[in-house]
């Protein structure tokens, strides 16, 4: 039986447009970008070209554009380097409770190098308080890091509110994109940011690229030294073959920007109502509205998730984050939530994509009601073919 993905939010499948565009610099064009002769220019031209779609999706200029090799050294520049920028001005730093452990751990580094951290707490839906954030700041605050939606339960923070507060006081904004990028609008002039990580494998380019956005003006010092590459902020020659991947994924990310969110959302809603007709007790977590239109996480109340999952091998779902995946206990996100510790380990992620249709949907909700029923002892029928 063919197996049904429904983990987006861990990993994307590449666009077949994207491979196409990065075919021609897999076989044929091989140049180094920093060479002057024909191969290098060609090669050079085509970085360009990938800096400037992500520049249009991100609505920025393309020499905003850091390239990386993904999201987590995005963040970590983003947060090490300007830790390091403005240590003059202070060593405190603003997160919440709820981030990525590519933002998580970097704090922590920090921490054990004289740097302060305020780690906010979130409400029961996983947002932050934009008065909680105000609370915190102190005259030596440099830096306010927050991610734009939460990778676990989808949940869209105030960016915006918190972007302007920081503005007002002076503090430079960092916000993790990942999760939002392609799936919703993500302008950094709307979200008044100063710093802005992407990863490429969370919207259907390869994994091992990404990008930070760097606002104009400031200025922070390479994590990586060497060539002044990158306009001398990270060094290393450009994977010119991924760097393309990235570009076309970002250029079909505008072009079908409308259209993939109603997608999304819709085999979101329809999961969401077939699980109810499936299971007695489903409980959403996360932010009933204000959430990632391609995201479900719920609490399939009394079950045991891991052994319903061992069970039906053929959906691909997460039972938290994905780099928690081998943990029995509740997700850190589930916990900072205060959702309880039994409803927490009945909770199954599910984060559905450009490529997923209804049919998957139906197939998948019935596979794991037939596996309940084996557990149960109860003998399934009507399965799907």
């Amino acid at each position: 039986m063919q197996p049904i993905y429904l983990d987006y939010n861990a990993t994307t499948p590449i666009d077949p447009e994207v491979a196409e565009a990065m075919l021609p610099y897999l076989i044929e064009h091989f140049g180094n970008p920093s060479s002057s002769h024909w191969y290098g220019q060609r090669t050079k031209q085509a970085v360009a070209w990938a800096r400037e779609r992500i520049a249009d999706l991100l609505h920025c200029q393309p020499d905003e554009i850091i390239l990386t090799s993904g999201g987590s050294e995005a963040n970590n520049q983003a947060i090490k380097a300007v830790a390091e920028a403005y240590r003059a001005k202070g060593n405190h730093i603003i997160t919440s409770r709820t981030e990525h452990p590519a933002v998580i751990e970097p704090c922590r580094y920090l921490e054990s190098h004289g740097y302060k951290v305020t780690y906010l707490p979130v409400n029961q839906y996983g947002l932050v308080s934009v008065g909680e954030v105000e609370d915190a700041i102190t005259d030596r605050t440099i830096l306010i890091t927050i991610m734009h939606a939460n990778n676990e339960v989808g949940t869209i923070q105030p960016i915006e509110e918190i972007g302007a507060l920081a503005r007002e006081r002076g503090i430079l904004f960092h916000t993790d994109a990942a999760q939002s990028v392609g799936k919703i609008s993500v302008r950094v002039d709307d979200l008044n940011v100063d710093l802005l990580s992407v990863a490429g494998h969370k919207l259907y380019a390869p994994k091992g690229i990404g990008a930070l956005y760097l606002r104009d003006g400031i200025e922070i010092p390479s994590l990586i030294h060497g060539a002044g590459h990158e306009q001398g902020r990270r060094a290393g020659t450009e994977n010119v073959l991924e760097i393309v991947g990235l570009g076309k994924a970002c250029e079909i990310a505008l072009r079908e920007a409308e259209r993939t969110e109603i997608h999304l959302q819709e085999l979101r809603d329809c999961l969401y109502g077939k699980l109810q007709e499936h299971f007695q007790d489903v409980r959403l977590n996360g932010h009933p509205t204000r959430r990632l239109p391609n995201t479900l996480n719920v609490a399939l109340v009394g079950i045991p998730v891991h052994s319903l999952l061992d069970a039906c091998p053929e959906v691909a779902v997460s039972t938290g984050s994905a780099c928690h995946a081998d943990s029995v206990e509740p997700s850190p996100v589930l916990t900072a939530m205060e959702i309880p510790p039994e409803i927490a380990r009945s909770a199954i992620r599910f984060s559905v994509g450009r490529m997923t249709n209804h049919q998957e949907i139906d197939r998948a909700v019935q596979l794991l009601a037939a596996a309940e029923g084996r557990m149960d002892g109860i003998i399934p029928s009507g399965l799907p073919k």
